[in-house]
């Protein structure tokens, strides 16, 4: 419709935002949230309730597979509306009197009530929705219509992996296998691809009958089917009668605890609640709900790398007649290094010249390459496109720019308005990790470099369980080190074990039992990061102590083993104990004992200031430690000659004198 609502006064300005969005891939539209572009029609649409022109605009963040793809903006509501709205300088208007910050971002929220809305001004959005939907279908211009959204539970997979579907196939009706004649085992077969025919991988079986004569069907059940049952299951995995007997249900009963990230479990608890409520309508389990608590695991954040392409439209002179031919014949992309980005956006003058001289340079160079096309650029160009870049190719947010020619074709002669010192700098953003936007971390890479432990620990180090978490590669080489330390407790030298029988040093018992105390409580608070810290603590406490010692440094190895498995593994085997025993090692037991101070040391302070300090037995009474003061150095230093007004102790925290 772009073509029908143009004015002839936008004619030239809409035609040239149409090319160089056609040349804008939709992943590239989709991928690029930070890019501000759009171009006025010249045209209105008219408000059916207010009667109010609304101007009609061409962007394209508004996508053809959403909707109708025409969207009516509400910036003040959605926040790439107001973008849209803040950059051209469109009116933001609040649409609930609940809105707020409305001058820095949109605010979605629907609570409050409508202002600057007319006919439903005052209202909630209930009422409001109400009465819209009866004033519109009063005047013929609308209909309520009630949208059920449910998941789609697609069942059929056309896959190897998974349990056969229990169907078989006589004179093309569709008949279930005799309950005698389950389970149905997967046959083996030579890959696990379609077959030539475009058949389900189970159409390779040969001979895969069923009862000899009968075509199976070739479709295998989801993921999520068995595993919406296979927790039932492990209470009685060997009965052959049924899958969960009376008494191991009985016993174990309904599940304690369900850890998973927020999108996995709604899908999956979804489904498995279904199996678990119509299994209780047979009367085989006996709960009423399968599972009585759920964690969401904290979704992690990737730090994001992004690449700033220069929005140029081109003119092309040729015979061809269509512009889809003639693609092949535009430029390359030209890319800006985020530091000239910032110099040109702060106007930095000598940066805007460097620029124009770029593209005004750039057709002349690119025409000799390709002869028999002329393309010159149209003076200037529309603001830059911010586009995620792979963080494999990318480190400290320098680029390689070979790299980034060869991760994608059609970047592979692109051009780049580097740094001074011709250095390529990227963008970067937290936001969540995901493959669309090339920031995942891949675990093989990372447990190549740093090994499985560094990464599990860093994982949870990261921050609580609960809480969303940004990720920072550079961090994993501090965990690194620190399991290279709690090595070097066992192996001070040549790597070699030096682990001795020694008696422990009070200090020393009093930095494991500290340790001991912490994670047995994070544990049961799944307070792994704190945990983490913990640990990192005690090893620099041994270190400091030198301490080698096997009654310190056996319960150590097995309270950091749920953490860093394969390392306390090892280490255990080398203490002498029996390969694979660890994880039925019994949990050190936390002594209040070790924790009790002999002495403290207590800041005194003159008239408020903080002079020095004095060590005291941790059993000693104000009146002992008062004297003591008056009759020391630091008294005599620091009254200056005078007496004392008065002394105040403060129990195990410090003492004030007043003079």
């Amino acid at each position: 419709m772009a073509a029908q609502l143009t004015t002839p006064e936008q004619k030239e300005a809409v035609e040239a935002y149409v090319l160089a969005s056609k040349r804008r891939s939709e992943r590239d539209r989709m991928a690029d949230t930070k890019t501000v572009s759009g171009v006025f029609t010249g045209s209105y649409a008219i408000n059916p309730v207010s009667a109010e022109p609304v101007p009609v605009w061409l962007a394209d963040y508004v996508l053809a597979g959403y909707g109708t793809g025409a969207v009516m903006a509400v910036p003040s509501g959605d926040q790439r509306d107001y973008l849209f709205a803040k950059h051209f300088n469109l009116p933001i208007i609040a649409v609930t009197d609940a809105q707020q910050n409305l001058d820095q971002q949109a605010d979605p929220t629907k609570e409050g009530r409508y202002i600057n809305s007319e006919l439903i001004n005052g209202l909630t959005f209930k009422e409001a929705n109400d009465k819209l939907i009866t004033w519109l279908e009063e005047h013929n211009l609308g209909k309520g219509k009630v949208n059920f959204r449910l998941r789609d539970a697609i069942f059929g997979r056309q896959r190897y992996w998974g349990e056969p579907l229990p169907i078989y196939y006589k004179e093309g009706l569709a008949y279930g296998v005799a309950e005698a004649d389950l389970p149905i085992v997967l046959p083996e077969i030579d890959e696990y691809k379609p077959t030539e025919t475009g058949e389900p991988p189970l159409g390779r079986a040969q001979d895969w009958k069923y009862r000899g004569k009968f075509d199976f069907e070739l479709s295998t059940m989801p993921g999520w089917a068995g595993s919406s049952w296979y927790y039932l299951r492990y209470m009685d995995p060997h009965n052959d009668e049924r899958f969960v007997s009376e008494e191991a249900e009985q016993y174990w009963q309904t599940v304690d605890l369900y850890m998973g990230g927020a999108e996995h479990a709604t899908g999956h608890l979804l489904y498995a609640r279904f199996w678990y409520l119509f299994l209780k309508d047979l009367g085989l389990v006996s709960g009423n709900e399968p599972f009585q608590k759920l964690i969401n695991q904290g979704m992690i954040l990737g730090r994001s790398n992004f690449v700033y392409r220069l929005n140029l439209t081109w003119n092309v002179d040729s015979r061809q007649s269509s512009q889809s031919a003639l693609s092949k014949y535009f430029p390359p992309a030209i890319f800006i290094s985020k530091g000239k980005l910032d110099k040109y956006e702060a106007g930095d003058a000598s940066t805007i010249d460097e620029i124009k001289n770029f593209i005004k340079n750039y057709p002349a160079e690119f025409n000799k390459r390709d002869l028999g096309v002329v393309i010159n650029h149209v003076d200037g160009f529309q603001g830059f496109s911010a586009l995620h870049v792979d963080i494999s190719i990318v480190e400290n947010d320098f680029m390689n720019m070979e790299a980034f020619r060869r991760w994608r074709p059609d970047f592979t002669n692109s051009e780049f308005i580097t740094e001074d010192d011709g250095r390529y700098i990227c963008g970067w953003e937290v936001e969540k990790m995901s493959k669309n936007r090339f920031n995942v971390a891949n675990p093989d890479e990372l447990i190549n470099r740093y090994g499985a432990d560094a990464l599990r620990l860093y994982e949870m180090f990261l921050g609580p369980l609960e809480q969303f978490k940004p990720w920072n590669t550079s961090g994993m080489s501090g965990v690194s080190s620190f399991l290279k330390k709690l090595w070097r407790l066992f192996h001070p030298e040549d790597g070699k074990l030096a682990v001795t029988d020694e008696a422990a040093t009070p200090a020393e018992l009093k930095a494991l039992h500290k340790a001991i105390k912490k994670a047995q409580e994070d544990i049961e608070r799944f307070s792994f990061n704190t945990s983490v810290s913990t640990f990192m603590i005690a090893v620099n406490e041994l270190t400091a102590l030198n301490c080698h010692k096997r009654a310190i440094l056996e319960p150590l190895t097995v309270i950091i083993s749920p953490y860093a498995p394969h390392l306390a593994e090892e280490l255990w085997a080398e203490l002498g104990h029996e390969p694979g025993s660890i994880t039925n090692a019994q949990f050190p037991v936390f002594e209040e004992k070790y924790l009790e101070e002999a002495s403290i040391d207590y800041p005194i302070s003159f008239n408020g200031k903080m002079r020095g300090k004095m060590t005291f037995a941790a059993a000693a009474v104000a009146a002992d430690i008062e004297k003591e003061v008056l009759a020391s150095e630091i008294f005599e230093k620091f009254s200056e000659g005078k007496a004392a007004k008065k002394v105040i102790v403060v129990p195990g925290r410090m003492v004030n004198v007043v003079v």
